[in-house]
């Protein structure tokens, strides 16, 4: 017969919400689409499923019959793809995420416990690398997806976000703004800065927001990476410039962190995969697991 299982779940949507406006919008469809999966479903089978009026909807007798046989099919259906990729993801397998290295502690142990209990035999492997070479590995097919800050406006990109990184300034307690609340980015002019390299995504983003405010960030030791700046800061070269996620603990016995303000700078941390790419049953369980677990 034919018909679509879209054209199904339409019929379904307009018999429970008792409208084709509301039923179009929880589908994401225009109204024209959604009446057309309607209509064909209904040719296909040879009998109207719906009465429609200027101010409501409801089943035919054949509709009334039908309903109850979709909704089952679908049911069954749906139960029988998740068993094939529950299968297919505890049989084993390799799931592989490129993640900038400052997200790799925060976002993924809990994610990657949860999963390994439910999925023991599957391995997985952490890319951690920087954003640009994150990137890369996920639009080259390297990586099943990736966690990252850039690529939201990537053409082969689709960047799910995550959570907000604010940048701080990272100093010893004994350091004269360790005490303070809050410091500007000119205020910074006055100390020792240290700060990641030009190529780092980081710093790209600081340059260009303080660019936008007519000011610049005048650095004194460059690093290529954040925990190299830690350490700096540890040995009281100076403090650092670095997002919230890189920052020790609050307890941390030497170094504090310290919001930095006018301007606010923050980067947006997100999943990253390629467009239209299918995941494999494993990387698929990973991947809902992981937006579950930051959703909620």
């Amino acid at each position: 017969m034919n018909f679509e299982l879209l054209d199904l779940r339409a019929f379904i949507a307009v018999a429970d919400l008792g409208s084709f406006h509301r039923a179009a919008r929880a589908l994401n469809l225009s109204q024209p689409a959604l009446s057309r999966r309607i209509q064909k479903l209904e040719v296909s089978l040879g009998a109207p499923l719906l009465e429609r009026s200027t101010r409501h909807v409801a089943l035919t007798m054949v509709g009334r019959d039908f309903i109850p046989k979709v909704r089952r099919f679908l049911d069954e259906f749906e139960t029988s793809v998740l068993g094939i990729r529950d299968l297919g993801a505890r049989s084993g397998g390799l799931v592989s995420i490129a993640s900038v290295p400052t997200a790799v502690f925060y976002f993924l142990p809990r994610t990657i416990g949860r999963f390994s209990a439910a999925y023991p035999r599957i391995r997985i492997r952490i890319l951690d690398v920087s954003a640009n070479e994150g990137l890369e590995a996920v639009a080259r097919g390297e990586a099943d997806f990736g966690i990252n800050f850039i690529g939201a406006s990537h053409p082969e990109i689709e960047f799910t976000p995550l959570a907000e990184d604010r940048f701080v300034l990272a100093c010893r307690h004994d350091h004269p703004l360790a005490g303070r609340s809050q410091v500007t980015w000119k205020e910074l002019a006055a100390h020792r800065v240290i700060t990641v390299g030009r190529t780092s995504g980081n710093r790209a983003l600081i340059d260009n927001a303080l660019a936008q405010q007519g000011q610049r960030l005048n650095w004194s030791y460059e690093v290529t990476h954040l925990s190299g700046s830690l350490g700096l800061v540890e040995a009281g070269l100076g403090v650092a410039v670095l997002p919230a996620l890189a920052t020790p603990a609050p307890d941390h016995p030497l170094i504090r962190s310290i919001p930095l303000s006018q301007p606010e700078v923050s980067r947006t941390i997100g999943v990253v995969r390629r467009h239209g790419a299918s995941l494999s049953p494993a990387a698929a369980q990973f991947y809902e697991m992981l937006l579950d677990i930051w959703k909620t």
